[in-house]
């Protein structure tokens, strides 16, 4: 982290979802660097905790993103809330349709879709009822990927969920771009993380060669990446996806 850039974010209070996880963590940790107050929203106490012990003046807070009533809750707790970053998601199973179980495609779409618009409806109407900060914008940035506008084998619920948050990217964007709040989203291909770490090699070789640069994203790439757009200098670039892809991205 010491060669990393750092972004004006002092002042500004955040909201990480899925902060106990690799991209969530490097996010955090950037953040914090640049100035930034971050709360950690994530199920997992026990990584919670952990993340606590490398993140220096970290807030934590034990949050499932599926459940209603605790994103709600959770987001009244925070407080002012300047930046929501969406880093919450799940791979899911890897088989082909006809071999898919639809329980797990729902589970899939329930963390990385519906969490994220649980925690954007409830930031939106905390950022909508607080006055804005003076001449700089609010954000909402979420973490989807380049699956969602390619496909993958035998990765249906993921892309599809990841394509949906896109989507849902761009319709809230217009929704509040008279607000003073900017809302983009970041389609990365393939990142070292623990959801990586369940591929098998196989599947790894698989994405990898998919990628023209030849290897997965490295998290701190996806957070400098996240600090621009949380960040004063994108005021104007809304309803956006940022590729970081290594060349993978067709359009």
């Amino acid at each position: 982290m010491g060669g990393m850039n750092v972004y004006d974010l002092a002042g500004r209070r955040a909201i990480v979802t899925g902060g106990a996880g690799g991209i969530g963590t490097a996010i955090a940790a950037l953040f914090i660097k640049s100035g930034a107050q971050v709360v950690l929203w994530d199920r997992d106490r026990g990584a919670l905790d952990a993340a606590v012990a490398r993140l220096p003046g970290v807030e934590t807070r034990a949050v499932d993103v599926t459940s209603e009533a605790e994103v709600g809750t959770a987001a009244v707790a925070a407080g002012r809330i300047d930046i929501l970053v969406n880093a919450a998601g799940i791979l899911g199973e890897v088989q082909p349709i006809w071999q898919a179980d639809a329980a797990e495609f729902r589970r899939v779409v329930d963390v990385n879709l519906v969490g994220a618009w649980l925690a954007t409806r409830a930031v939106i109407r905390r950022m909508r009822a607080d006055p804005p900060p003076a001449g700089r914008p609010r954000h909402v940035v979420s973490i989807a990927s380049i699956q969602g506008k390619e496909g993958m084998p035998m990765a249906g619920a993921y892309a599809a969920s990841k394509a949906a948050l896109i989507a849902l990217t761009k319709t809230v964007a217009k929704e509040v771009a008279a607000d003073g709040i900017v809302v983009t989203c970041v389609a990365p291909a393939a990142a070292e993380t623990a959801m990586a770490r369940e591929l098998t090699a196989e599947r790894r070789a698989e994405i990898a060669a998919r990628i023209p640069m030849g290897r997965f994203a490295e998290v701190d790439e996806i957070a400098r990446m996240t600090a621009w757009l949380a960040s004063a200098d994108n005021s104007f670039s809304t309803g956006s996806v940022f590729d970081l892809s290594g060349g993978r991205a067709t359009y």
